[in-house]
C-alpha cells in the first residue's frame, strides 16, 4: 500500500504550474496538524495497513521544518505498519537544500529526494520563475549525495523556447556529470490557470512548438538510453533500475491513500478527491470531516485509466486484464483498432501484452484515448 502527503505551500508561483498551492505560509503549521489528523481519520481506508512507500508532494514539501516532518511521519508510523525498507520520498527545491536541511531530512527518515531542477540554464530558470540559480541546482545535488542520500531524482523541463537544442543537451550532460540515477523529464505545457496561460491569451508568448518539442523528446530519449538510462515510463528514466516505487504504484493501479488539500485516493473500486482549498480543508478536518468528493468507478472508468497509465510504462497493458476489467467490451470494440495501431508501428503486441513502440511514445495519450471503451 502507498501513502501520498500533499503539502500545499510554495515560496512563489512558477509560471507553468497549475498544482494546488498557496504562497501564504501563515497557516502552514495548522495545515500540517490537520494533515496529521486526517492520517488518523483515514487510517482504515486502505485494504491493509502495510505501507511500501510514502511520498511528500506539493507544493514544496521542503518548506517543512524538522518538527513538522516529525509530526507527520510519527503519525504515519503510529497508524500504519511501515516496511523497514520503505521508499520515503520528499519533493524539494534546490534553494531549500542546505547542509543543515539535508541532515534534518536524513535524520527523520527521508531516503529519496525528487529535486525540481527544471534546467541548469539561468535564463530558462528566470523564464519559468524559479527561485534557485543554476549553481544552486548543481550544488544541492552534491550536498545531498554528501549527506548520504543516494537515491536522487531530478526534474527537467524540455520544449522551453530556444534557438536550437544545445541548452537541453547541456542540461542532460550536467545530469550525467552529477551521477543522477533517476530523471523525470516533462514537456513544457501551457495550462489556462497559470501565468503562461494568461500570457498566451494576451499573445505575450507563443504556443509550444510541437515539432520542436518532439525533436527535444527524441534527443532526450536517445541521449539517456546511450548513457544507461531505461525509459520505464514516458517521462521517467532510471539508471540501474532505480525506478520510483511510489509513482510506479499509480501506473500499476495499486491502492493508495492521499492526504492533504487536493490529494486523491484510490482503493481499487473508487476514487476520492480532497477539496483544493486550504481554509475549507482546515475547517472540515477540525470537525473530523473528510472534505472529499467520492466517485465510484465504472468498468469503463477502470479500464480506461488502466490504458491511460499502463500504456505509458515499459510493462504495458495485458489484453486479458483489459477484457476482465471491461467485462469483455475491450476485445469486442477494439480488435480492428489494435491491428491498425500495430500496422502503423505504434504498438507492439507480444504474449498478449500491449506496449508502445518508440514512435508510438510520441502519441501515447492519443493512442490510449483511441482504445478507450464506452
Amino acid at each position: 500500500m502507498h501513502l501520498y502527503i500533499h503539502i500545499p505551500f510554495c515560496r512563489q508561483a512558477c509560471h507553468y504550474c497549475d498544482f494546488h498551492f498557496s504562497t501564504n505560509t501563515a497557516s502552514k503549521r495548522a495545515i500540517v496538524e490537520a494533515i496529521a489528523r486526517e492520517i488518523i481519520l483515514r487510517s482504515s481506508y486502505l485494504p491493509t495497513k502495510k505501507l511500501e512507500t510514502i511520498y511528500f508532494g506539493g507544493g514544496t514539501p521542503s518548506l517543512l521544518d524538522e518538527a513538522e516532518l516529525n509530526l507527520l511521519l510519527s503519525t504515519v508510523y503510529t497508524q500504519f505498519e511501515v516496511n523497514p525498507y520503505a521508499e520515503i520520498t520528499l519533493e524539494a527545491n534546490p534553494d531549500d537544500l542546505s547542509q543543515e536541511k539535508l541532515e534534518q531530512l536524513s535524520k527523520v527518515g527521508i531516503n529519496r529526494l525528487s529535486i525540481g531542477i527544471q534546467s541548469f540554464h539561468e535564463p530558462h530558470l528566470t523564464l519559468l520563475n524559479r527561485i534557485h540559480t543554476a549553481g544552486e541546482g548543481e550544488n544541492c545535488v552534491k550536498l545531498a549525495q554528501g549527506a548520504g542520500i543516494q537515491n536522487i531524482s531530478i526534474d527537467l523541463i524540455y520544449a522551453i523556447p530556444a534557438p536550437d537544442h544545445s541548452i537541453l543537451k547541456n542540461d542532460i550532460q550536467k545530469a550525467f556529470e552529477l551521477n543522477i540515477s533517476h530523471i523525470s523529464a516533462y514537456c513544457l505545457t501551457i495550462e489556462p490557470q497559470t501565468a503562461f496561460g494568461s500570457w498566451l491569451k494576451k499573445k505575450k508568448i507563443r504556443p509550444i512548438d510541437e515539432e520542436f518539442a518532439a525533436s527535444q523528446f527524441e534527443i532526450l530519449v536517445s541521449s539517456l538510453r546511450e548513457n544507461g538510462f531505461e525509459q520505464y515510463e514516458i517521462s521517467n528514466f532510471a539508471a540501474n533500475q532505480q525506478y520510483s516505487k511510489h509513482n510506479s504504484s499509480y501506473w500499476k493501479q495499486r491502492p493508495y491513500l492521499g492526504v492533504g488539500p487536493s490529494a486523491h485516493s484510490y482503493d481499487g473500486i473508487s476514487r476520492e478527491y480532497n477539496i483544493s482549498n486550504n481554509a475549507k480543508y482546515l475547517a472540515a478536518i477540525q470537525l473530523d470531516v473528510i472534505p472529499a468528493t467520492y466517485e465510484l468507478l465504472s468498468p469503463e472508468d477502470v479500464t480506461n485509466e488502466y490504458l491511460l497509465t499502463g500504456l505509458r510504462t515499459k510493462w504495458g497493458v495485458q489484453r486479458a486484464k483489459l477484457d476482465h476489467l471491461s467485462n469483455g467490451k475491450f476485445r469486442l470494440q477494439h480488435a480492428d483498432q489494435l491491428k491498425s495501431l500495430s500496422d502503423k508501428g505504434w504498438i507492439s503486441i507480444e504474449d498478449e501484452i500491449i506496449t508502445l513502440t518508440e514512435s508510438g511514445k510520441l502519441f501515447a495519450d492519443r493512442i490510449a484515448s483511441d482504445l478507450f471503451i464506452d
